[in-house]
């Protein structure tokens, strides 16, 4: 490969890189909770990181869900953000929406009668944890 050729592959690689990130943006802003749904979830994080790490080391889970589950976990112990906090709203939530699109499926998978049992917090912390993940208790047989 010549020099110019290795430019413009290197060019390409970081427009690809960009256009990927930008794409994340615009999912984490299409599906983040809307409302006091987001304020609710910030809230909710120590205990829905609980809840996460006991869903991820329960076996009777399929693979998939604790796979994921796992790799959610990873991408919150890093100190790296997806999105600056200078960029409003999402920048400041962006580990909140990324949990709350990671468990909506998860509970849907797994079923809202795993989430019950592993969750450490309160009642009123469930009921918006099943708000957050857009289910209804009464829909979902596997409570």
């Amino acid at each position: 490969m010549t020099g110019s050729s290795w430019w413009d592959l290197a060019l390409g690689v970081a427009a690809g890189l960009l256009l990927s990130w930008l794409a994340l943006i615009a999912a984490l802003a299409v599906l983040r909770p809307r409302g006091g749904l987001l304020r609710e979830a910030l809230r909710l994080l120590p205990d829905v990181v609980r809840l996460l790490r006991g869903l991820a080391t329960d076996r009777d889970l399929p693979r998939g869900v604790r796979v994921r589950l796992v790799l959610l976990l990873a991408y919150l112990a890093l100190p790296i953000d997806l999105v600056p906090d200078f960029i409003p709203v999402l920048g400041q939530a962006d580990d909140a929406v990324v949990v709350v699109v990671v468990l909506r499926g998860v509970v849907r998978r797994a079923g809202l009668g795993a989430v019950r049992a592993h969750w450490p917090g309160t009642e009123d912390g469930f009921a918006a944890v099943v708000r957050l993940a857009g289910l209804d208790r009464r829909r979902d047989g596997r409570t």
